[in-house]
């Protein structure tokens, strides 16, 4: 059974182990060992974006529990892409990642859901996200979320740049 709660502060140490994890299963292989080391020394660890953004209050994380162990969890915030094309009042999903063991199971499902009902009830008009062009599971789940490809993001991995697609759908 999956439980779901809104994380704390108090969550950070372990959410940012299983993220840091989760995203080097998923991208690990994407770049070099070089720049997937800068990457990871940015996004995560005590100094990290994720601890940074957990303790930010415009950030709501809610986390997947799978016997109190992290199987999952989605980051809602302001939007912080640039992009004319983005509809006014949006948000953003920064983050929704589930753990390779709960593929298929419903919890991105469940996590998406709370995205939305979250966004609408904090008057979102729209949800956009970005995704790796070259994760074609993900995509694939945001296309059957109603989400469509509206512009693209350079997305710097180190000193790598990879081409992510802005998506977005109206709420």
């Amino acid at each position: 059974m999956i439980d779901y709660r809104l994380a704390t502060p108090v969550d950070g140490p372990v959410l940012d182990s299983v993220a840091r994890r989760i995203w080097l299963d998923t991208f690990g292989h994407s770049a070099s060992a070089d720049d997937i080391a800068l990457y990871l020394a940015q996004a995560y660890g005590p100094n990290g974006r994720l601890i940074a953004s957990l303790a930010n209050p415009a950030h709501r994380f809610q986390l997947a529990l799978a016997d109190d162990a992290i199987a999952g969890f989605a980051n809602l915030c302001p939007v912080w892409l640039d992009n004319p094309v983005i509809a006014a009042g949006a948000m953003q999903l920064s983050q929704l990642y589930v753990d390779r063991p709960w593929h298929g199971t419903g919890v991105a499902q469940a996590l998406m859901r709370w995205t939305m009902d979250t966004a609408r009830a904090l008057g979102a008009t729209a949800l956009v996200l970005t995704v790796w062009e070259e994760n074609h599971r993900a995509k694939a789940f945001y296309d059957r979320q109603g989400f469509i490809h509206i512009a693209d993001y350079a997305f710097p991995t180190g000193n790598q740049v990879d081409r992510d697609l802005i998506m977005q759908v109206m709420l």
